[in-house]
C-alpha cells in the first residue's frame, strides 16, 4: 500500500500546478467570472430547440418560395405566350397587374423570413431573463461579483469558465425552455 501512497502524493504534486486556484472541493473562489454566451445559448437545450425550430421554419419557407417561384414562372411564361394575340394596352395593364402580384408576394415572403430571424432575437431574450438567477447562483457560489464574456477576455484562467456549468444547470433547470417561449 505504501506505493499506492506514493504514487497518490506524486500525482497530486503534479497536478497541483494544472490545477490552478481550484479548490479540493466545491467550486473556485473569485470575483470574476466568464462565460461564453454563445455556447450557452447554442449548447444549451433551450437554443438547441430554438435551432431547431428556426430551421423548420426556414425549410418550410424555402419550401413555399420555391413553389411560388414555379407558380410565377410558369404564369409569366403563359404570360409571354398571349402577348402576340393581346392589344398592347391590355397586355401592358396584365403584365402591371403581375408585376404588382410579384412585389406583394416578394414583401410578404420577406417579411416571413424576418419574422423568423426576429424569434430567434425573442427567444434569447426569453433565455436571458430565465438564466439570470441561475447565473447569479454560480456568481453566489463562486463568491463572484461579476460574470464577464469569456471571448471578450484576452487571457484567463480556464478555473473561471463557468460555460461547461452553467449549460448543465440551465438544462436540469429549463430543458428546452417550450414552457417560457413567447408565443409568434
Amino acid at each position: 500500500m505504501r506505493g499506492a501512497g506514493f504514487l497518490l502524493g506524486l500525482w497530486l504534486a503534479v497536478m497541483s500546478p494544472i490545477t490552478g486556484h481550484a479548490q479540493s472541493f466545491g467550486a473556485v473562489e473569485t470575483p470574476i467570472l466568464t462565460v461564453n454566451s454563445e455556447a450557452l445559448f447554442e449548447q444549451s437545450a433551450f437554443g438547441k430547440r430554438v435551432s431547431e425550430e428556426i430551421e423548420a421554419a426556414q425549410s418550410v419557407l424555402l419550401a413555399e418560395n420555391r413553389k411560388i417561384q414555379a407558380e410565377l414562372t410558369a404564369e409569366e411564361r403563359e404570360l409571354a405566350n398571349k402577348r402576340p394575340n393581346m392589344a398592347p394596352e391590355d397586355f401592358r395593364a396584365v403584365a402591371d397587374a403581375f408585376d404588382a402580384r410579384v412585389k406583394q408576394i416578394r414583401a410578404e415572403q420577406d417579411d416571413k423570413a424576418l419574422q423568423i430571424g426576429l424569434k430567434r432575437d425573442r427567444e434569447q431574450a426569453v433565455f436571458i431573463n430565465a438564466a439570470r438567477p441561475i447565473l447569479g447562483q454560480l456568481m453566489s457560489e463562486h463568491g463572484a461579483s461579476v460574470i464577464v464574456e469569456q471571448r471578450s477576455v484576452l487571457m484567463s484562467d480556464s478555473a473561471i469558465d463557468v460555460t461547461r456549468v452553467a449549460i448543465e444547470r440551465l438544462n436540469a433547470e429549463l430543458g428546452d425552455g417550450a414552457g417560457l417561449a413567447p408565443k409568434d
